[in-house]
């Protein structure tokens, strides 16, 4: 399970960050109030706010970091069973993890349809217009296309539903970079079976973590994630092959 503290070290600023998160930063789209720019009705209203802002998210600005490589490694090696992740930017899927290996519980940039008739509209074209300051709009209802990114009012993509399936397989569960705050996503962190160890790789302590005591099959790994994941290599001996992994992608 990730969320975006893993983006962080790539630029990306997660949203509720005082002073640096995004929602601190978010008068210049002139809002209401800072959620409004994911808000499904207020995008029905004026969807200018939410177009401004993803010029800046869409994917190709940034690069994957070393903890998304970390995940692409387990990946390479047949230990990830799945990747159930909270963010939008695509940095998993830069970093070569498969499409089928992710679970974009909040969206994705990668596909693009109708808000009102959920028809859906070639991904690249809806990136096109509104990078050149344009609104995409429907062919078949007129209304007005966004990427396939879950607004507040809408429902988790039906993917999402996975996690019934997959968590009672896992052997081991690993939670990075996410407050653990925003439902439903937060809750599918008890849905492993009670005997499988959950580790949280994070700089706070959120959610089932948090008990005192500790229950005795989860581990907390506290730091910055990106020193936390190369400790992580060095200990599994991975070393050469994260380098190898991140010569290939250029990095």
């Amino acid at each position: 399970m990730a969320g975006a503290g893993i983006s962080t070290p790539s630029g990306i600023p997660d949203f509720r960050t005082p002073g640096s998160g995004l929602y601190d930063n978010l008068k210049k789209y002139n809002v209401p109030y800072p959620e409004a720019v994911f808000d499904i009705d207020y995008f029905a209203y004026n969807p200018r706010p939410f177009f401004t802002l993803a010029k800046e998210l869409y994917p190709g600005t940034y690069k994957p970091n070393v903890v998304h490589y970390f995940m692409r490694l387990l990946h390479e090696k047949g230990l990830l069973l799945r990747c159930y992740t909270q963010n939008i930017d695509g940095l998993e899927r830069m970093a070569g993890i498969p499409p089928k290996k992710l679970v974009e519980a909040h969206g994705t940039f990668s596909s693009a349809s109708c808000h009102l008739c959920y028809t859906p509209f070639p991904a690249r074209e809806a990136r096109d217009c509104i990078m050149s300051g344009k609104s995409p709009h429907c062919k078949v209802c007129y209304g007005v296309v966004k990427p396939d990114i879950v607004f507040f009012g809408e429902d988790l993509p039906k993917r999402f539903a996975k996690f019934s399936k997959d968590f009672p397989k896992a052997d081991l569960l690993i939670v990075m970079g996410t407050s653990l705050e925003i439902e439903p996503f937060a809750d599918i962190v008890k849905s492993v079976r009670p005997n499988v160890p959950r580790l949280l790789i994070n700089r706070d302590l959120v959610g089932p973590f948090k008990s005192k005591p500790l229950k005795s099959t989860d581990v907390v790994e506290l730091g910055e994630l990106c020193d936390v994941v190369r400790r992580f290599v060095t200990a599994l001996n991975w070393q050469d092959d994260m380098d190898e992994l991140m010569k290939s992608q250029k990095l």
